[in-house]
């Protein structure tokens, strides 16, 4: 189930970024959600690629999507990874210490690096956040 600050920030048509999610991982959604309840400019337009239809810029296919984090820039250009995530964290109150961080020569392919070894652990990672979740 989705939280009222992810629905808010569905599909936004004036939004400054827009972010594709799987909204079916429970650990993306927790993340997209604390973003969301960040965004309090209605900066970020939230289109969750794990539903039927969902709305996705052209050489985005749904399982790639899905299987990375993707975002779409205010100058039509389309991002993923760690330079996604940047992306996000210039948008977000609390957040735009970590896109300075990430624009210091060097960090971001580093970062990239981090977040390609979490996409082999994901599946690990939210069955474990299922668990914990539960409790």
């Amino acid at each position: 189930m989705k939280d009222d600050a992810l629905v808010a920030c569905e599909n936004r048509e004036n939004a400054a970024i827009t972010v594709y999610y799987d909204g079916a991982c429970p650990l993306c959604r927790a993340e997209l959600s604390h973003y969301a309840r960040r965004d309090r400019e209605g900066r970020l337009g939230l289109v969750d690629v794990s539903q039927e239809g969902a709305n996705l810029p052209e050489g985005l296919g749904p399982e790639e999507a899905k299987a990375r984090f993707h975002v779409l820039t205010p100058d039509a250009q389309l991002t993923s990874g760690a330079a996604a995530f940047a992306e996000v964290w210039r948008q977000v109150p609390g957040w735009k210490w970590a896109a300075r961080v990430a624009r210091v020569p060097g960090v971001l392919p580093v970062l990239e690096l981090a977040y390609r070894g979490f996409l082999k652990i994901r599946p690990q990672m939210v069955g474990a956040f299922k668990r914990l979740s539960r409790s």
